[in-house]
């Protein structure tokens, strides 16, 4: 059988002014649930998503259950190369995180059914 070809979701909005952030990561969230492959890309301040204090970020509780959600599918977040923030504030809380490169990212979407932009 093939391998279902996944959806992309490239979030680039700041997580800390916009609720875009939490809408994409709502979406993704549903999408894995009704099985589809998704593929999650935080690019530029959208790694703000993974703030281990979520009290600064627009939607930080929905965005901190959401987070907790696709940790326990086991659902990867992509983060672009040098987007991730110095210091103690970024953490990820063990959830599965791959460095990807902008040439990593041409690759998802190459490879991707459809894709979201946020």
């Amino acid at each position: 059988m093939a391998e279902r070809q996944p959806v992309l979701v490239l979030i680039s909005e700041d997580p800390r002014a916009s609720h875009r952030a939490n809408e994409a990561m709502r979406i993704a969230l549903g999408l894995v649930a009704g099985e589809t492959p998704v593929d999650i890309v935080l690019a530029g301040p959208a790694v703000h998503l993974l703030d281990e204090d979520t009290d600064d970020l627009v939607d930080g509780d929905d965005i901190a259950k959401f987070r907790a959600a696709l940790k326990t599918l086991a659902v990867p977040f992509h983060v672009e190369e040098g987007a991730r923030p110095a210091g103690p504030s970024w953490n990820a809380d063990g959830h599965p995180v791959a460095p990807i490169t902008p040439d990593g990212i041409a690759a998802l979407v190459g490879r991707a059914r459809r894709f979201l932009v946020f």
